[in-house]
């Protein structure tokens, strides 16, 4: 089953990362996301404290109970939206790290390098890096607006919806650096990737659970990478060749 192969490709990712020689290809996007990731969690569980304390001082004795209904609510929405929204903005900055490290681990399981470039020639190539990344992030930014609408006042069907859209964006962030690094264009990537949905929700929806477990999400950054990578090279690559 598709679904089931799409995770897999996600979990093989915890052992790539783990490689000789790739390691240390490993170790940069995993401090930004660390840092930036982790940091903001703490920023965001300040935020919700001094909000909920505020909040406290507008109800009434006899509402106070509110705020262990409320707390609830608040971690899941931010699990189910945050996370997805945090991940775009450090895969922005981790963008050109990415690349690296999936160009290095397509190296590793094919033994063909993905392009003969130097490591000024990448230095150059980052602006376009970047430009990719702006191109994923408009073709987020709006159908996020529009399903996290839909994720409140639809009761369900919103939340099932939300999900799906969420699984697919981490499925188009992660396996577009492997597409990228053969300057496959991006609307032929969506193509390619819709072809086999199966494998695209599996795995977008394995980095989405992962992705909501705190303290795991910190590692999930590269590990998807890698795993993205595989997928790319036992379902895509031979397109391409």
């Amino acid at each position: 089953m598709q679904l089931a192969q799409g995770m897999e490709y996600f979990f093989s990712g915890f052992s790539l990362i783990t490689q000789k020689g790739l390691k240390r290809f490993v170790f940069i996007p995993l401090l930004i996301n660390i840092l930036l990731f982790g940091s903001s969690l703490f920023f965001l569980y300040d935020w919700l404290v001094d909000g909920f304390n505020y909040l406290n001082t507008l109800l009434p004795n006899w509402l106070t109970w509110l705020e262990w209904l409320m707390w609830p609510i608040a971690i899941l929405v931010i699990l189910f939206s945050y996370s997805m929204i945090f991940t775009v903005i450090t895969n922005f900055i981790a963008a050109p790290f990415n690349g690296l490290l999936s160009e290095k681990v397509e190296l590793h399981l094919t033994g063909q390098p993905v392009n003969d470039d130097n490591l000024a020639d990448t230095f150059k190539d980052v602006p376009r890096m970047f430009a990719r990344e702006w191109t994923k992030l408009c073709y987020y930014i709006p159908r996020a607006l529009g399903f996290f609408i839909l994720l409140w006042i639809l009761p369900i069907f919103g939340q099932i919806l939300w999900i799906l859209f969420t699984c697919w964006m981490y499925n188009v962030q992660y396996n577009d650096y492997p597409f990228d690094n053969h300057k496959i264009h991006f609307k032929q990537m969506k193509a390619d990737l819709k072809s086999k949905q199966g494998l695209s929700y599996g795995f977008g929806f394995a980095v989405f659970i992962l992705t909501s477990i705190p303290f795991i999400n910190l590692i999930v950054m590269p590990v998807a990478v890698c795993g993205a990578t595989r997928l790319w090279v036992d379902n895509y690559r031979v397109d391409y060749r």
